[in-house]
Order: structure tokens, then sequence, then C-alpha cells
């Protein structure tokens, strides 16, 4: 058996070993799928797993290096792909029906970059169908069940690749946000997930190139494996309409900042949202390692208006393109509220839209000339605790009643909609034992400082070396 330990190592000691030749591809990706053969069947986070030709890879990148070839930052790592990114020759279902069997004949860029980094593929992560919503369960491979509580959901709608981080089963793991699915699955199961500026990765072969909504970004246990991958993933494709012609170098490296007097703002709320308690107890608590670091942190809240009714219109209009094409008796096979928002998309004038682009500039000036008095904002990932398996979203928050699906997720998507960075990182837990992220925004298109804030306050804090305690059962 292999020794399964590895796996609770960060991907930069792992990168390291690996190329300094102490470990081989082959050992670690044993490793993996051991851990991954261990802990899967009860959480259901990898749907699609190729072992053979994962280790057939593996022993191509201990080949290369023993040739004495150039190796990538990622040389030698495994990692599972969100089920929404097509890998070619390797199944991409979206997580519905019509994809079911669905093998594509290319790569996304996506994949195609990092494994020209030299991350391994392993297989792909669970996601909600399409991606639709923050709560990863669908007809095809069923409900990824959270690390910390398995009666709990796990978030999404990369909740697939948050799971299999936090059980080690990964040390990386790419994934999707338009409202939330990097940083919610990782405030709900103790990883963490940067939400990127536009055009930082490239969404190569997106059908819309100039939407904005939606980005890929990295996520992993820690703040410097997130930059690691970040530093794979990032850089120019001219392909990509509105890709940053800046490498993904820049995010590597220390991460090492002296944060003194730094001005941070604090938005309990984001807005006047409604909040469960234990969340907003356990952010209470958590600004104490933000102040240890010498942050100032001042209780000051931001003008959110036109954030809901800019994204809400924005994601309608991307939702009904997204189904164009399909056949009405082949759209009645996804779920409703995908439905729900294709008919909202449809029903849109261009007033609609060009109103929703007018107040999602006026939102972005608004947050531009707020940071340039605050270098950060800090806000809750998720007004809510993960909530039962069962319940397919909340549909109300301290007694207040949520309108729609996407409703409750409001404390991420208006950040969405300023198209700011934004990471989640480990916060703290709960009274019964579930884990809170919080959010940091940063200023446009800074996601080094970003990733510099989270990592001092990892530093300050250690949540992230907590683990779900079905890890210490024996064997595991």
């Amino acid at each position: 058996m292999a020794d399964t330990e590895l796996c609770d190592r960060t991907a930069v000691e792992l990168a390291a070993r690996v190329r300094g030749g102490e470990l081989s591809a082959r050992t670690l990706l044993e490793a993996h799928l051991d851990r991954i053969d261990a802990v899967n069947p009860a959480l259901n986070a990898i749907v699609t797993l190729v072992p053979e030709r994962a280790m057939a890879w593996a022993a191509e990148a201990d080949e290369r290096q023993a040739r004495g070839e150039p190796l990538g930052p990622l040389h030698g790592l495994p990692i599972a792909h969100k089920d929404l990114v097509r890998t070619a020759g390797i199944r991409s279902t979206s997580g519905s029906a019509l994809l079911a069997e669905h093998v594509p004949e290319a790569d996304d860029a996506i994949v195609t970059r990092l494994r020209a980094a030299g991350a391994i593929t392993i297989g792909k992560t669970n996601t909600p169908e399409f991606g639709a919503g923050s709560h990863t369960f669908n007809p095809v491979f069923g409900a990824t069940r959270n690390p910390w509580d398995p009666s709990k959901t796990c978030g999404g709608s990369s909740g697939g690749a948050a799971v299999a981080l936090a059980t080690g089963m990964i040390p990386i793991a790419d994934g999707s946000d338009m409202g939330g699915s990097l940083r919610n699955p990782a405030n709900f199961n103790n990883v963490v997930g940067l939400r990127p500026a536009p055009g930082r990765v490239t969404n190569h072969p997106a059908p819309l190139g100039f939407e904005s909504l939606a980005v890929l970004g990295p996520m992993a246990r820690t703040v410097e494996d997130t930059a690691l991958l970040l530093s794979a993933m990032a850089g120019p494709d001219s392909r990509t309409p509105l890709s940053i012609d800046v490498p993904g170098s820049v995010f590597a490296g220390s991460l090492e900042r002296d944060f003194s007097r730094t001005r941070i703002a604090f938005d309990p709320d984001v807005g006047g949202l409604p909040m469960d308690p234990s969340v907003a107890a356990v952010l209470e608590a958590g600004l104490a390692g933000f102040s240890s670091v010498g942050c100032q942190v001042e209780a000051a809240g931001f003008d959110w208006s036109g954030a809901d009714e800019s994204f809400e219109t924005l994601r309608a209009f991307s939702s009904a393109h997204g189904f164009a094409s399909l056949p009405e008796d082949r759209l009645a096979e996804v779920k409703e509220t995908i439905r729900w928002n294709v008919a909202r998309g449809r029903e849109l004038s261009g007033a609609d839209v060009s109103r929703a682009e007018a107040l999602r500039t006026a939102l972005f000036q608004r947050l531009h000339a707020f940071m340039e008095v605050y270098e950060f904002l800090i806000l809750p990932v998720n007004q809510v605790l993960p909530f039962d398996l069962e319940t397919e979203y909340p549909t109300e928050i301290a007694g207040v009643a949520m309108e729609s699906y996407i409703d409750w997720m409001k404390s991420a998507y208006r950040v969405s909609a300023t198209g700011h960075p934004a990471i989640s990182v480990p916060c703290g837990f709960s009274a019964d034992g579930l884990p809170v992220g919080v959010q940091i925004v940063g200023r446009h298109r800074d996601e080094r400082g970003v990733l510099e804030l989270a990592f001092a306050y990892q530093q300050a804090t250690r949540h992230c070396d907590r683990r779900p305690g079905l890890l210490t059962a024996p064997g595991r």
C-alpha cells in the first residue's frame, strides 16, 4: 500500500520533493489513488476516475525528469478537473443526463495549460447539473457529501473539487465561479478558493468570449498551494478576448508581506443581507486574525445597490444563450431551476441588458473609489452554514424568505458583479464543527494582494490545519 500520509502534505512541498528526486510522480499518484479508494465511496467527490491513463502519464513525467527535460511548476501533482471542463477521451457530463455519455475529442484550454505545467489528470470532480446552483447533486452521479458532516451539502458548483481537496484525494483542483462556485464550496469545506479577475485565466473555448461573470480559478488546501496553481493557470491567451497580458509567474514565490497599518473594511452583512447568527459569530471572532498581522480593521458598509439586478439579469441572459439551441423537449429534461433561469433570460429586452451593464459599471466605479481608501474589503462568503443534503437550496435565512434558488448566494454574487478578485480562506468553525470561511476582496486585478493578505491571515490562524474526522479513522 502506498504512503497515504503524502496526501496530507501541501502541494508546494510535494512539488518540491518530486522535482528534487526524493519522490516519483508514480509514487505520489499511487498514494492519492489509495486515498480515493478509502474515502471517495462515502463522499462521491470524484465521479470519473482514469487510474491507468493517469499512471501512464505519471510514468511519462518520471521519464522526462530522468532525461533532464525542463519541468513545469506542477510537475507530478495529481489533479481532477471539474466535470464542466471538457477533457479529451475522458467522459465530461456537466452533471446532466443530456451529456451522460459525452466523451470530448479535445481538451479545454485550461486542461491543456495545466497538463503542460506538469499536472497529472486523474479524473473529474462532481458538479451540479450544468454548474447551476451551489449544492452539488445531479441526475448522473447523485450528491456529493460534506466530509465534515456527511448529512450536509458540500456547496457548489465546484463541490466535488472542494471535498476531494479537504480529504486529500488531490492536492490541487480547478473550478469555476459565476455566483460563488469557487468560494462557496471552499467555505463549506475548510479549503481555499480564489475567484480571479475576468481574463486572468483562459476560458477558451467559451461561447460568449466577452462575458465576464463566469471565471475559472484555483482551489487548494492552503493559500500558497492556491497561488502555485494560479501561477500555472494564469497568463495570456490570444483566443480569449478579455485575456490579461501578464504571465502567471507573477503569482509564484513568497507571499510574505508586512501589513502594518493596512486599512481594511469589514462589511458584516454585505449591505444588510440576513445572516445565520452562527456564521456571524465565527466571522466576528475571526477578525482578530487580521488585527494580529497589523491591519487596521474598520466597520465600513459599502453601497451594493444595483449588484443584485445586474447579476441576475446578466446571469439570465447567459443562461438563455447557453440553452438557445436545445429543443424544448430536451430542455424539459434539465432541472427546474435551470428552466426558470432560461425563461427569465428569454423575457429580457435589450433595455434590460443595457440597464444591467450600466448598473454594473456604476457598482464597479463605486467599489474602485471605496478601495482607494481601503485596500481590502472583508465579507462573509455565505450567509448560512452547510445545510441538509436533501434540501435543494435555503428558502429562508434568519426568518427572511428567499425569492429564488440563487438568493441565498448574494453575499458571493454581489462580489462577482464587481469583477474584483476575491478569495475564501478558512476562518473557523461553528459550535457544531462546521467550517466557516471569510471572503477577502481586493482591488481591481490585484489577486497578488488578495493572496498575500489571505496567506498572512492563514499563518496567524492556521484553521487550514484542521482535517475532517473521517480522515482519522484507522487505515486512512
